[in-house]
């Protein structure tokens, strides 16, 4: 069972995926105002227990980012072997990994258009996988790191390529422009290892292959991402880690492919689903 954050009429609720529509559930939880009380609550069980058997409440709904106010959202980057192969510098696996921080302003959701701004037409797509922490922690060993994830989602980690190189040392102006990205289109609740350690992954641009590749390949574990970010903060219930893209970005063509208005970008990865947004201009 999956679940979304949602607007309907003006009002916002989060409650469960079915092919039908939205069964809503925040009605039934005024305790936990948004997704990130819910899992800071650990009540995701709770929402499957109350979700049985109910009938759809919304056909006409808008889907939003799950997690509507993550305290932090941190990205790592080149995190696949022939990702890192695209740096011409000959270098092996770095012995650790790159990371930046994105804004919750910067991701639309499922079904919504990524904004290429005026000032930039190099919008390039990114396809990941993101984990929603569920248990807070700092420094939290290897063998523990999964205790700690509460839900799986996908990423469309949405970059303005030519502003990630405005500076000498970091990419943050590159990764946080208004509707670059997106998140969802929904969370899947964690249980075991099977969810995260070998499943497919894909990017398809147009229903083109872009990107393929499997998370068994990472160069950095999300055991070992969540042990390495959490040495230096401490990680909180509503936290998303978005895990790295495999090679074939659009910034990689020869001549480079990027993003334009009418695109359809689609992301997918086993026993998650498919992210799916379209590209617009900024009005």
């Amino acid at each position: 069972m999956n679940f979304s954050t949602y607007t309907s009429n003006g009002d916002t609720f989060y409650g469960a995926n079915t092919e039908s529509g939205m069964v809503a559930l925040s009605p039934l939880f005024p305790q936990w105002a948004t997704l990130r009380d819910v899992i800071s609550a650990n009540g995701l069980n709770q929402l499957i227990d109350a979700a049985e058997n109910k009938a759809i409440t919304h056909t006409d709904f808008k889907l939003t980012i799950p997690i509507p106010n993550p305290e932090k959202i941190i990205c790592v980057g080149v995190n696949f072997p022939d990702r890192n192969a695209e740096y011409k510098d000959g270098s092996d696996a770095p012995p650790n990994m790159s990371l930046f921080p994105r804004f919750p302003r910067s991701f639309t959701a499922h079904q919504q258009a990524l904004i290429r701004p005026p000032e930039s037409e190099k919008l390039d797509y990114e396809g990941e996988i993101a984990i929603v922490i569920g248990k807070a922690g700092r420094r939290i060993k290897q063998a523990d790191a999964y205790n700690h994830i509460a839900a799986l989602s996908l990423c469309n980690e949405g970059t303005i390529r030519d502003w990630v190189r405005h500076a000498k040392f970091n990419v943050t102006q590159g990764k946080n422009w208004d509707n670059s990205g997106a998140i969802g289109p929904w969370l899947v609740p964690f249980f075991n290892a099977d969810q995260l350690d070998d499943i497919h992954l894909t990017t398809h641009v147009n229903g083109e292959l872009r990107q393929d590749d499997r998370t068994s390949r990472m160069l950095f574990p999300i055991r070992r991402q969540i042990e390495y970010i959490s040495t230096f903060t401490t990680l909180v219930p509503g936290d998303i880690i978005i895990t790295g893209t495999p090679t074939g970005a659009g910034a990689r063509f020869d001549p480079p492919i990027f993003l334009k208005p009418g695109d359809e970008i689609k992301v997918s990865a086993e026993g998650i689903g498919s992210l799916i947004n379209g590209v617009e201009d900024e009005a």
